[in-house]
């Protein structure tokens, strides 16, 4: 599963703000966008939020910006597609 991702760095919290259609969301997160951190704890919030390991979560495209793709592993799929909306 290939979700996009609108991450907001330097947020008040993180949060998923909103879901844009079925495969693309914004997110918020409190990490500054420098060395990885943004990028790491986006996957350590997203982690947590859907209860997947965060081996399950790969950035395929956009590791320096704020439009990212995300690789969801197949194992997890159907566990992530009972979370978000259709």
């Amino acid at each position: 599963m290939i979700l996009t991702l609108f991450v907001k760095p330097n947020a008040r919290e993180n949060a998923i703000l909103e879901w844009v259609d079925k495969d693309t969301l914004k997110v918020s997160v409190k990490a500054t966008p420098e060395k990885g951190k943004a990028n790491k704890e986006l996957i350590q919030f997203l982690s947590n939020e859907w209860n997947i390991p965060k081996s399950a979560i790969v950035i395929t495209r956009g590791i320096t910006a704020k439009i990212k793709q995300l690789t969801i592993s197949n194992e997890y799929q159907k566990q992530l597609k009972q979370k978000h909306p259709s």
